[in-house]
């Protein structure tokens, strides 16, 4: 069976007028030139994209089942999603499987039937597991939680979702933290005179070093800026297309903003005015970093990286090398190195005095999504640390970089599908990852060690903790975000982590 971009297109034009989606029919077909095909639309049959998906889950579940020895075995139903993951589907059936093996094996040891002793690790697992009681669920949001981000001088944590509203969750106390005290931002977009909900996804958010604004990005184009009491200040309008990242700066006077337009625009914070755009990307641009209050890296699909500086008419400084889309950059705690990852496997870490870099790490063994800097190092709140640098990819581990050898310290292997994000602790002790196997794990980042594991409903796009280090925020696929208290058993926290480490 072989199949071209036209049919495909017109199943999905058809699919999009089918489910009542006219505008975007009208435009997807004017795009893809559906006019000019030769199908005859008069003989698909109603719903036909979505009976050849069914079909396509079908026989792969069947392929998945059928091992190469030609043995079946029992799968789960597949979900779309599994469809295009399916090393992912067969992890989580060994898994099962070796978890079913180990309950096996302890029965077999009460009975006396078995000489090896399994109570240690099952005791351990015991203790890292975090309790439900110390985990507070906030519901609301109406389709996936993108990211989140608390406020760096109260326990204010930020959400971002895809049903086009940010929210401000009160975790200041025990009171307040109820899925009820929210604050709700919609994102709505002028149409005929009235306010109406933009129907587009709230993916970037950022709050500014005071914690008294924050600044949200979405797919309708706009970027806006609101108050701590969820009042909409000021609204940002510039970019043609979604916006994929923001960032204030640290003297708070000016956002910086990238997006599918290629283009990214310092604002000014105070007016809500374009104070300058950059358009030297060949393709959208994904991820922006401040380096200093006035300059910035910018990274894209067009495999470049670019510093800029505001007054200047073109960059600075260009770093190539990457053979595939920049997904996320980040600076050093100081400014001076700065790290890169793509879609091509590596991390590369680059300095302005050189345009090589200054190193190429690949270990990862498919897609890196993101990177953090310790907040440690000479010249931060934490100078006796050596800074390292965390990596998280789609090959479900994570990595501990000790980047002045450019050595990978430890890799982090307990999650079993994609790690979307990382966190480091205020004092950069722990890690926390966010994996879209439901899990979020905390790490020594002194010894590798795994300290504490939560699994909640959905997977995890987005961990990140508060500024005294004692709670963990994170957002799921599945509409909830939720909030890891870790003051409660703070006593035997740090013992455990003394006797692990």
């Amino acid at each position: 069976m072989s199949f071209s971009s036209d049919e495909v297109n017109f199943l999905v034009y058809r699919y999009l007028q089918e489910s009542g989606f006219s505008h975007s029919a009208y435009t997807f077909g004017i795009e893809s030139h559906i006019s000019q095909s030769n199908i005859n639309g008069a003989l698909v049959p109603p719903a036909a994209l979505l009976s050849i998906i069914q079909k396509g889950l079908q026989y792969t579940e069947a392929e998945i089942s059928i091992g190469e020895d030609g043995s079946e075995t029992m799968i789960e139903s597949l979900s779309l999603i599994d469809a295009v993951m399916p090393d992912a589907v067969l992890i989580r059936q060994q898994q099962a499987h070796n978890s079913k093996t180990v309950v096996k094996s302890e029965t077999a040891n009460a009975n006396g039937n078995d000489g090896t002793n399994h109570s240690e690790s099952m005791e351990l697992d015991a203790s890292i597991e975090i309790p439900s009681n110390r985990a507070t669920i906030l519901r609301g949001h109406e389709s996936e939680v993108f990211i989140c981000a608390w406020n760096p001088t109260s326990d204010l944590l930020a959400s971002g979702s895809g049903d086009s509203t940010a929210r401000i969750w009160n975790m200041n106390d025990d009171a307040a933290a109820s899925s009820g005290n929210q604050l709700v931002l919609r994102h709505c977009i002028q149409k005929g005179g009235t306010e109406v909900p933009s129907n587009k996804d709230v993916t970037s958010l950022d709050w500014n070093s005071d914690g008294s604004l924050l600044a949200t990005g979405s797919y309708d184009g706009l970027a806006r800026i609101w108050t701590t009491e969820g009042r909409l200040a000021s609204t940002l309008g510039q970019h043609k297309g979604p916006i994929f990242a923001l960032k204030w700066n640290k003297k708070g006077n000016y956002i910086l903003s990238a997006g599918v337009d290629k283009t990214t625009i310092i604002w000014e914070a105070a007016t809500g005015q374009c104070t300058q755009q950059f358009a030297f990307h060949k393709a959208p641009a994904l991820d922006v970093d401040w380096q200093t209050n006035t300059s910035f890296a910018s990274c894209s699909t067009d495999q470049c990286i670019h510093v800029c500086k505001l007054g200047v008419d073109k960059p600075i400084k260009t770093f190539t090398g990457h053979t595939n889309e920049v997904n996320a950059i980040k600076w050093d705690p100081q400014g001076a190195l700065l790290a890169s990852c793509s879609d091509d496997m590596s991390l590369k870490i680059w300095s302005m005095k050189q345009d090589s870099c200054v190193h190429d790490l690949q270990a990862h063994s498919k897609e890196i999504y993101t990177i953090k800097w310790s907040p440690t190092g000479p010249g931060t709140n934490n100078p006796n640390m050596n800074l390292i640098l965390a990596s998280a990819s789609f090959d479900s581990t994570v990595r501990l970089w000790e980047v002045e050898r450019g050595a990978c310290l430890y890799t982090l292997t307990k999650h079993c599908e994609p790690v979307y994000s990382v966190a480091f602790s205020p004092d950069g002790k722990y890690l926390a990852s966010g994996s879209f196997d439901k899990c979020v794990h905390i790490w020594s980042t002194q010894t590798g060690s795994l300290i504490h594991s939560y699994k909640g409903t959905g997977g995890i796009f987005e961990v990140c903790w508060n500024s005294r280090g004692d709670k963990v925020g994170a957002s799921a696929s599945d509409g909830s975000v939720f909030v890891l208290d870790l003051r409660k058993s703070q006593d035997q926290w740090v013992s455990f982590c003394g006797i692990r480490d």
